[in-house]
């Protein structure tokens, strides 16, 4: 075969980098408009009638948080009418809870604003699929490539090549090469010389012998656009013939990114748009007036750093993220996707033949959480939690003590691990030195398992019915003080 993972002997510092981010799924961009609009239709659902003056207040107060989001002015002004055409109507007047009713409005605009409904990529062609990869460079194309490949080779369960066209950039061939070899996704090997368009041939004509049904074409960026880059992209267009041109676009770059899009659809025509970098610190105005300015589809959201940061665009979860409503769907589906189910099932034949809860299982619940993203991104999915971020904070919940946490269970030796009893005064102080942390932090952590050991007693004498219904309810529910940091 001609394709491989990765070239051997490329030693190069480039990687993912797989660091654990205390939020995820875009809610630090949208952190500072959340808690603004909340605060607004709080108050309305507050008040037991609205006038007209109410209404107008309160739409002023919308107008300027979203402005200051830097959501393009146009946008804002349609958004607002129709909002307000909506919200003064007789039915939401003498409504009995006017306030719940403006506050669905909103929301429904919002989802509108956004695109609707969830675009997903055409893969329903003849294969190969040609996926082409446009942008700027550090709009982070060429890792979005990698994340792509990845989640349609793990989720789609598609076999997908990935071809570096840009000869423009410095090592971005063998970049995307390391990000090939450390997902398992097969990467066309590089022919020195050779130009974009030769390699997008050759990149086809391997997907055809070798029964590839996806091809991504990481194509070259450039720091500003310009006539040659625009060249050299249309060539590559008309000779893949891609089913997908998507543009990845960083959205902390605010509207900058809106003209980026406006600019390649212009030139090239875009069937779609990746949204990078939603969880840094910006205004959100990027995703949220894309589709109102381009009338192109976001497709995809970057939602972090991780290998697997890359998720469907929802306008409608979305939309419930930022108006403080959580997003149960993406919850369950992101526990669907990272839970062990022969760990899972494994546990729960033991404790329903009676066997007992050790630390061996406790450390495996704390990497369940670590790959549903942590505290902080469970959290944010979670209906009500956005209002209760400053007392989250404050209460110190930091996913560095989940992973303290499974240091000090992995310094435990066998037998500790499955007897608790055996845990005095110096094995703890052994403990603690051989995890780096203090010993009443191996304290807290007992005392946190010897109350997960008597909840899972008390669903053994449920018997089997008890224990599947109740068992995962009593768990989310439980003492978190250990990971907080506080008794």
């Amino acid at each position: 075969m001609n394709v491989t993972p990765a070239k051997a002997g490329v030693h190069l510092e480039i990687k993912m980098d797989v660091r654990l981010r205390g939020h995820d799924g875009g809610e630090k961009m949208f952190d500072n408009l959340s808690s603004k609009l909340t605060g607004i239709l709080d108050r309305l659902t507050r008040r037991g009638s609205l006038t007209e003056d109410d209404v107008n207040e309160a739409m002023r107060e919308v107008r300027v948080a979203l402005l200051e989001a830097d959501v393009a002015l146009p946008v804002v002004k349609d958004f607002i009418a129709k909002v307000k055409e909506h919200a003064l109507g007789h039915e939401v007047m003498r409504s009995i809870t006017p306030g719940q009713q403006v506050i669905k409005i909103v929301h429904d605009h919002l989802v509108d604003l956004l695109g609707k409904e969830a675009e997903p990529l055409n893969l329903g062609v003849t294969p190969p699929v040609v996926i082409m990869m446009l942008g700027l460079q550090g709009s982070g194309k060429t890792t979005t490539s990698a994340k792509l490949a990845k989640r349609l080779t793990d989720v789609d369960r598609k076999k997908v090549l990935l071809a570096s066209l840009d000869v423009q950039r410095p090592a971005a061939q063998e970049q995307l090469a390391v990000l090939g070899s450390q997902i398992g996704v097969a990467v066309l090997p590089v022919i020195k010389g050779q130009k974009p368009v030769e390699i997008a041939k050759r990149a086809l004509d391997t997907a055809r012998k070798e029964v590839f049904d996806i091809v991504i074409l990481d194509t070259a960026g450039r720091l500003a656009i310009d006539d040659e880059l625009m060249a050299e992209a249309a060539a590559v267009r008309d000779v893949a013939a891609p089913h997908e041109k998507l543009l990845v676009v960083d959205a902390m770059t605010g509207q900058d990114a809106v003209n980026t899009a406006q600019q390649f659809d212009r030139k090239i025509g875009l069937s779609g748009i990746i949204l990078t970098r939603i969880d840094g610190d910006a205004r959100g105005g990027a995703a949220l007036s894309m589709r109102a300015v381009t009338g192109k589809p976001s497709k995809l959201l970057g939602t972090g750093e991780k290998s697997d940061a890359l998720e469907i665009y929802h306008p409608d979860r979305l939309a419930n993220r930022i108006l403080g409503m959580g997003d149960v769907v993406s919850l369950v589906e992101k526990a669907a996707a990272t839970i062990d189910h022969g760990d899972a099932r494994e546990m729960a034949e033991k404790f329903i033949s009676g066997g007992k809860f050790d630390f061996t299982d406790l450390a495996k619940q704390l990497r369940q959480m670590q790959k549903r993203g942590g505290l902080g991104g469970l959290m944010n999915l979670m209906p009500g939690m956005g209002k209760m971020k400053d007392a989250l904070k404050n209460a110190n919940v930091d996913d560095r003590k989940v992973k303290q946490q499974e240091a000090i269970i992995q310094s435990m030796t066998p037998a500790e691990r499955k007897n608790v009893d055996l845990l005095g005064a110096s094995r703890k102080r052994r403990i603690a030195s051989g995890s780096g942390v203090d010993v009443s932090d191996v304290n807290r952590l007992i005392k946190q398992f010897l109350e997960m050991q008597k909840m899972m007693k008390q669903m053994q004498k449920l018997g089997k019915s008890g224990f599947m219904r109740g068992m995962m309810p009593k768990l989310m529910g439980g003492d978190m003080s250990g990971l907080t940091g506080k008794e």
